[in-house]
């Protein structure tokens, strides 16, 4: 088994090889089985995962030996996967939720351009994303990453090619193995528990330095690209903000982020969570999305005319976000715990509201030229599927220019403090997604059903547990 600096090195001496294509030393992608073929060489490659998202975004797959990984090789997984709840579990069928009789194979066909290396683990060991395709080929529509791709099919076909940043806060939390305990934060290089209060503070990220080093070190070796990094105003809350570009190749990397930060944490001997609400008190975490629309051929922003002012396309990108995002909320904010984040006063959204450079807001318009012109969607929580929440936001403002829709006038106050407007739990959202026939057609009806169902499964599971609340005060008291 060759080490980590022999294979580093080995790359490095390939490197200068005017021979060597570019791609084979690249950190990620690839073009042809047959570069992935030397690719896998070039790194001593052992073992490679093949990997895909589940409707949670939870990774999953199958391993196998390099020296099977071709294009020939057939690799198949469940139809019922896409079926089950978080837990694990297989809800009734209700409402569009139907299970497939014959639960038959759903194909995995490896994206070759996501192949990286997976730098924690011992062995040299490779990842692939994989897409996922019906047993003759054709396309499934209820998977994260089928459905997002129909969205940006549908702004290609006009067009238009959508770009995205999204921006992912999460906690560093102790570990702890009973779910009975509140969570806690860590302690940094101080020794000490670290407190809230904290946002931008330079020394609040080295407290974490030799883990924050992980995270860089694993992210180059995947080729993943990170922007900047801060800390949030939580203890031990933290956010990675990724440089703009395509939403499957960004929602491909938060997918893959979140795999990186949990590794390096465990590495510690922490843990890092990206639930909306670990901590009761503290700020939720959130992932953010900027949004923009340029025309494929020339790059032009849509949402700013030739002489730089905002586009009619810009407002109606905004007022379909107003009309149709509380009704697929459920896609941003997927947990019970997640509406526990969207609350008064506590740094995030409580309404549609939109304005410019205004935090309190659900849409936001930062501050830029017209080329930069762009909408951040505060709504969106951590926990979120990357893929469902990117193709549910892209796909309500790709309506709202559709349908024309006229924004409300922007709001200069304190938006957060209002009237709450937005769905206040799991169920209530779940009606809303399969009230609007308009959200069928840019998602799917399949995919609403099947997403639907699971959802209300969840909502059951979470019902037969009592909480500390519960005996705390009805115990006695009732």
């Amino acid at each position: 088994m060759p080490s980590k600096k022999t294979v580093a090195s080995t790359i490095q001496k390939v490197s200068r090889s005017s021979k060597i294509p570019p791609s084979l030393t690249a950190a990620r992608g690839v073009k042809s089985w047959k570069e992935a073929a030397d690719w896998l060489k070039l790194r001593g490659i052992e073992d490679i995962e093949c990997i895909t998202p589940d409707l949670a975004g939870v990774p999953r797959g199958k391993m196998m030996p390099s020296s099977k990984f071709t294009s020939n090789t057939s690799l198949a997984l469940p139809s019922a996967l896409y079926r089950h709840t978080i837990s694990g579990e297989y809800p009734e069928e209700t409402g569009n939720f139907r299970y497939e009789p014959r639960d038959s194979d759903l194909k995995l066909v490896p994206d070759l351009s996501t192949l990286s290396v997976v730098p924690w683990e011992s062995d040299p060991t490779a990842q692939v994303i994989c897409d996922i395709v019906g047993s003759t080929g054709e396309q499934v529509p209820y998977t994260p990453r089928n459905v997002l791709k129909n969205v940006v099919r549908m702004y290609n076909e006009r067009g238009w090619r959508p770009v995205v940043a999204p921006e992912i806060e999460f906690y560093l939390v102790a570990m702890n193995d009973d779910p009975d305990y509140p969570l806690h934060p860590p302690k940094g290089r101080s020794g000490r528990s670290i407190l809230g209060g904290q946002g931008y503070s330079i020394a609040g990220i080295n407290e974490f330095d030799e883990l924050i080093d992980d995270i860089y070190h694993f992210s180059e070796k995947q080729g993943l690209e990170i922007d900047t990094l801060i800390h949030e105003e939580g203890p031990a809350q933290l956010e990675i903000n990724l440089r703009h570009g395509d939403p499957i190749e960004l929602a491909d990397q938060v997918f893959m982020f979140k795999r990186t930060i949990r590794e390096a944490a465990l590495k510690h001997g922490i843990y890092a969570t990206f639930m909306a609400k670990p901590m009761q008190g503290q700020a939720g975490s959130a992932m953010h999305i900027h949004q923009s629309v340029v025309e494929t051929e020339t790059g032009r922003n849509v949402f700013s005319n030739p002489d730089g002012s905002a586009s009619k396309e810009f407002f109606h990108f905004i007022g379909g976000m107003q009309k149709y995002v509380p009704k697929a909320l459920v896609m941003m904010a997927p947990y019970v715990n997640s509406y526990r984040r969207l609350t008064p006063e506590m740094s995030a959204p409580v309404n549609n509201a939109w304005g410019y450079d205004n935090r309190t807001t659900a849409f936001r318009v930062p501050v830029s030229d017209a080329a930069a012109r762009r909408i951040e969607n505060r709504l969106p929580s951590s926990d979120a599927n990357p893929y469902l929440a990117l193709a549910a936001s892209l796909g309500c403002g790709l309506l709202g220019i559709m349908n024309a829709v006229e924004p409300s006038p922007p709001t200069e106050d304190t938006a957060n403090e209002g009237s709450i407007e937005l769905p206040r739990g799991l169920l209530e959202a779940v009606s809303l997604l399969e009230s609007d026939p308009a959200l069928a057609d840019v998602l799917s009806a399949e995919f609403i059903g099947l997403y639907a169902g699971v959802k209300r499964g969840e909502f059951e599971t979470f019902m037969q547990v009592i909480s500390p609340w519960e005996r705390e005060f009805l115990l006695l008291n009732v």
